[in-house]
């Protein structure tokens, strides 16, 4: 049996829609469940600690490489 925890939810570019639930397992497992809607198709990931560190640092890479670019136009 798994426990589903809303963690919330945000709207992205082109009308889609990204929501994040915890899924914690009875032995003791858990996972970041991203789902996301366009429509009436939706796809979700099932994303571990290791992938969310991962991901983690590509997001904040691409954010600081547009810090960057925001700063040469200016």
């Amino acid at each position: 049996m798994e426990k589903i925890e809303q963690l919330g939810e945000i709207a992205a570019p082109y009308g889609k829609k990204i929501s994040f639930q915890k899924i914690a397992y009875d032995n003791g497992f858990q996972i970041l469940r991203m789902r996301i809607r366009e429509g009436k198709r939706f796809t979700d990931m099932d994303l571990d600690v290791e992938t969310i560190q991962q991901l983690q640092g590509v997001f904040v890479k691409w954010l600081v490489d547009q810090a960057e670019t925001e700063n040469v136009l200016e």
